[in-house]
């Protein structure tokens, strides 16, 4: 909760200086309270390394992208030959610098990468598969030389043996949607106007945003949410079992007798059968100020001999 607050204050603060942060964005960021959301908010933002979309910008491509997917009814290649000069040496490199800003305005847009989220939730299978120069070696991971299965399906024990397997280097491990074309599609169709001179040009960013950005994203988020899960089962396991082992007879099947030591009070005495099932208690008073060590002793011996300690 601190941290998420802190990151929204830091958040909004880094938006106010660059000048971009409306009375809705503010309301929409500080209404926030999901993460994963937050970051959404704030794609668009974010301060960028050197990207082929940034490149594309510094050479004055912008408004030619901005062309694409305000005014798909104009001629693009028409368009772009006003845009060619000494670093854009004609209208395909200019076309293909606006599609490169396309393409990262098309993954930071919340709606797109909002929907994707969810179908990969619904659909997103696990796949696994041998490092073939490996394979010889790779032999305790051989389940897995050529697996998949519904992410939400697979266990965590799974998960994790393929995840081992792919940081020692064995195994390839992927996460898709189960049709992969189709998830492009729904990208390509919420972003491109069908039957307009623009349409090739937005459909080839559309695409290139889901095979080249939107994808790995989402790819890397369900990696790294599905691990956590993952981690989160095995320890309850692994506590489940230490708690049955820390909560067997400390001497195995025997009769014990348990003390717990007392003044005022007296010493509470406990006896427990092999199963560690309470047989009796009773409070002895061998010390200041009752003293009663000899009747303390008598009752002590007679459990003793009573219960088979």
């Amino acid at each position: 909760f601190v941290e998420l607050a802190r990151r929204r204050e830091f958040i909004l603060k880094t938006v106010g200086e660059q000048g971009k942060l409306t009375d809705e964005l503010r309301r929409r960021i500080e209404a926030c309270w999901d993460e994963t959301l937050l970051e959404d908010l704030y794609l668009p933002y974010k301060v960028k390394r050197r990207t082929r979309a940034e490149v594309a910008r510094q050479r004055g491509l912008g408004p030619l992208a901005d062309l694409l997917q305000l005014k798909p009814y104009e001629n693009p290649a028409k368009a772009a030959a006003r845009f060619v000069n000494e670093e854009v040496p004609d209208t395909e490199a200019a076309l293909q610098g606006a599609r490169d800003i396309v393409a990262e305005r098309v993954s930071e847009d919340e709606a797109t990468r909002h929907e994707l989220r969810a179908l990969f939730g619904r659909t997103a299978v696990i796949r696994s598969q041998v490092v073939k120069s490996r394979a010889a070696e790779a032999g305790k991971y051989r389940d897995y030389f050529d697996f998949s299965e519904p992410l939400r399906r697979c266990t965590s024990h799974r998960l994790l043996a393929m995840r081992r397997g792919e940081a020692e280097g064995y195994l390839r491990v992927s996460i898709v949607p189960a049709d992969d074309e189709g998830a492009q599609e729904r990208v390509v169709r919420r972003h491109v106007r069908r039957g307009t001179p623009a349409a090739a040009q937005m459909e080839m960013a559309a695409a290139d945003a889901y095979r080249r950005l939107l994808r790995p994203a989402m790819e890397s988020e369900f990696a790294a949410q599905s691990r956590r899960q993952a981690d989160e089962e095995a320890i309850n396991v692994f506590a489940g079992n230490l708690k049955q082992l820390l909560l067997a007879p400390p001497l195995g099947q025997k009769r014990i007798m348990g003390i717990d030591p007392g003044f005022r009070t007296g010493c509470k005495v406990v006896c427990l059968d092999a199963q560690g099932v309470l047989l009796h208690s009773e409070a002895v008073f061998p010390h200041p100020p009752l003293n009663q060590s000899a009747r303390a002793g008598f009752a002590i011996a007679n459990m003793v001999k009573d219960y088979a300690i």
